[in-house]
């Protein structure tokens, strides 16, 4: 089966002895270190590449996985399922990591799974020195009940959008806010609308009203944190007062599938020619992708096409959704199901 490499233990297929639903980010490495060893195949030099460990830590997590009788000639947990979700998802969209979410209903709103992972995920990403830029939406705000709070020094969070005009569960200003106090960070917003009416209006607020150190702080950041919204149907956007009717049904006319901080873009990732573009209060697409770590979660049949488009639009490097997203996005663009 394969190749052998000498010196390492002959191959087999890997498996989980049981369910593992809250694991630990140990566990989550030594499944994931057994599934591209003993299934794809990879050496353990290609395998500690990928995890970002030495190939001592993969020769350890092997020997583990055996001890505890989670590699077998079959694989009979369903998280293999999600593991190879994974794996395709990382393989396809050319991710360093992908994290899904189990769901026990496919029918199931998979915000409350999604926010669970990335919960779990921020726990244990964020650190001392970090610079982390965020924006928001219901996915988001919904992880902040799973992240476990810390305080880390020096740790910034710069809201990369406007705040909305009224006060809402769900805004920009409050997540960032709420993020921030997590990890007894600072937090940076916008203090202005989320949409103004015109070009000259948003470069007079950013050069004339203190808002130039915010926006420059997007070029250093060490990470984005960032949501989707779909256009199909009623999004926070149109619910927010921001978009009316006929700019919606324009929009789709010119090709939107989503919006990323009020950047609307197509099934390709290029923004579409539309005025809301340039009047969103929200740093630019160009500045986010200079991020070296760029966290998209997201998940919902409404966002598949939204999901698909941002892979090319802001290429995340760890992506966050739900089991039914994954297999509709692979069935879409790799071809697999």
């Amino acid at each position: 089966m394969g190749r052998r490499r000498q010196g390492e233990p002959e191959s087999g297929r890997a498996a989980a002895s049981e369910p593992i639903v809250n694991e630990s980010r140990t566990d989550r490495l030594r499944i994931r270190a057994a599934w591209m060893y003993f299934v794809e195949q990879m050496t353990q030099n290609e395998i500690a590449d990928v995890l970002g460990v030495g190939r001592v830590t993969i020769v350890r997590m092997l020997a583990e996985a055996r001890a505890r009788n989670e590699v077998k000639i079959t694989i009979e947990s369903e998280l293999s399922e999600i593991v190879r979700l994974e794996r395709a998802l990382e393989k396809t969209f050319g991710l360093q990591q992908a994290l899904v979410a189990p769901l026990t209903d496919p029918n199931a709103d998979p915000i409350p799974a999604i926010a669970a992972k990335t919960g779990m995920f921020l726990s244990d990403a964020m650190k001392s020195g970090t610079q982390v830029g965020v924006g928001w939406g219901r996915t988001l705000f919904s992880t902040l009940p799973f992240i476990s709070a810390k305080s880390l020094s020096d740790f910034r969070v710069i809201s990369l959008l406007g705040g909305v005009g009224v006060v809402r569960r769900y805004n920009p200003a409050e997540f960032a806010w709420r993020f921030a106090q997590i990890f007894q960070g600072d937090g940076y917003l916008i203090p202005t609308p989320a949409v103004v009416d015109s070009v000259e209006t948003k470069i007079a607020l950013v050069e004339r009203c203190g808002l130039q150190e915010v926006f420059e702080m997007a070029d250093s950041l060490d990470a984005v944190l960032l949501s989707v919204g779909g256009i199909a149907s009623a999004t926070t956007f149109s619910r927010g007062g921001f978009l009316r009717e006929a700019d919606r049904e324009a929009l789709l006319a010119r090709g939107a599938v989503g919006d990323l901080l009020f950047h609307f873009y197509d099934r390709n990732g290029a923004l579409v020619d539309h005025p809301v573009n340039s009047h969103v209060m929200s740093v630019d697409v160009d500045r986010l992708r200079k991020a070296p770590v760029r966290i998209l979660t997201s998940g919902g049949a409404e966002k598949t096409e939204a999901l698909l488009g941002a892979m090319h639009l802001i290429a995340p490097t760890i992506l966050i959704t739900d089991e039914e997203s994954a297999r509709r996005m692979l069935a879409v663009d790799g071809g697999q199901v």
